[in-house]
């Protein structure tokens, strides 16, 4: 009998166990080569997951690529079948998954299906972490360069530690925390009479006072030897970091799960990690705080 009481208030750190969402496609070996590295750099243990029919074929596919990529025989196989969100969502939970790594290829059909019914569903209602590798290799993904989003949310705080854990783990050199401000609310303060100077001075204004926000929400992390910098965008929430995160080629982009409830608003109009998940401007890591319902 698997107790799910203990997924309630466990921390989204350390990865103890790390999952792998299996999809035969003509990269998997790149996906599970990924996936065996991560689990040894976290010291966890490490599941591969299929949705599908088990088949003679299939198993020794994977017995193969275990061989070859010297993954080892404490590693376990789970076999599923059902609805891919349901089915992965389930076994994460009775497993007490931390990160599930998920393979989204750009070149290949199974990028668009990911993106669309399955990393969508799991980001909203995983109890675990996911990973999208967006151009996973057998030598492994090197993350030097991360992009942390700090939005004004509760879950902020254990994103941001949840990705200072895995940038010291993997020997990241440069973290850049990036907070978003919506380009509207520059326009609402700004009346159609107000002179340039006027403009540029409460433009300023809100600048300083948005980059103290993200000081004092950063500034007692434990960073290390990890160089980091702060930077406050103008734009359309999603959009903004989506494109800073590609314009300083960001190995990887941390990110809070969106809230298992949305409001209103964000039923009528796009959430921004729809912005983020629709055009992907790297690898990103969707941190699940696991907080009470609602969040």
């Amino acid at each position: 009998m698997i107790d799910y009481e203990r997924l309630k208030g466990r921390p989204p750190f350390p990865f103890e166990t790390i999952a792998v969402a299996v999809a035969f496609s003509p990269r998997l070996g790149e996906v599970l080569a990924e996936a065996a590295r991560l689990a040894e750099i976290f010291q966890a243990k490490l599941l591969l997951i299929h949705v599908g029919k088990q088949t003679p074929g299939k198993e020794a596919i994977i017995e193969e690529l275990r061989e070859s990529l010297r993954i080892g025989r404490e590693s376990q196989m789970l076999w599923r079948t059902g609805d891919p969100v349901a089915s992965l969502l389930g076994s994460c939970k009775e497993n007490l998954v931390d990160l599930l790594v998920l393979g989204a290829l750009r070149q290949e059909t199974v990028f668009r299906y990911y993106l669309g019914s399955v990393a969508r569903g799991m980001s909203r209602r995983a109890k675990c972490s996911l990973l999208l590798l967006t151009e996973p290799t057998v030598a492994g993904t090197s993350f030097e360069r991360i992009v942390v989003g700090c939005v004004d949310h509760v879950k902020t705080a254990a994103t941001l530690n949840t990705a200072l854990y895995l940038a010291r783990q993997v020997k990241c050199r440069e973290m850049r925390l990036v907070r978003e401000v919506d380009q509207a609310v520059l326009t609402m303060a700004m009346s159609d009479d107000i002179t340039t100077l006027e403009g540029n001075r409460i433009r300023a204004q809100i600048l300083q006072e948005e980059e103290m926000k993200l000081k004092e929400m950063t500034g007692g992390c434990e960073t290390g030897d990890i160089v980091v910098s702060r930077r406050v965008l103008f734009g359309r929430p999603g959009f903004a970091i989506r494109q800073y995160a590609t314009d300083c080629r960001a190995d990887l982009l941390a990110i809070n799960s969106p809230d298992s409830r949305y409001g209103i608003m964000d039923r009528i109009f796009s959430h921004d990690m729809e912005h983020i998940l629709e055009h992907l401007p790297c690898n990103i890591l969707i941190v699940h705080s696991r907080l009470p319902d609602g969040f």
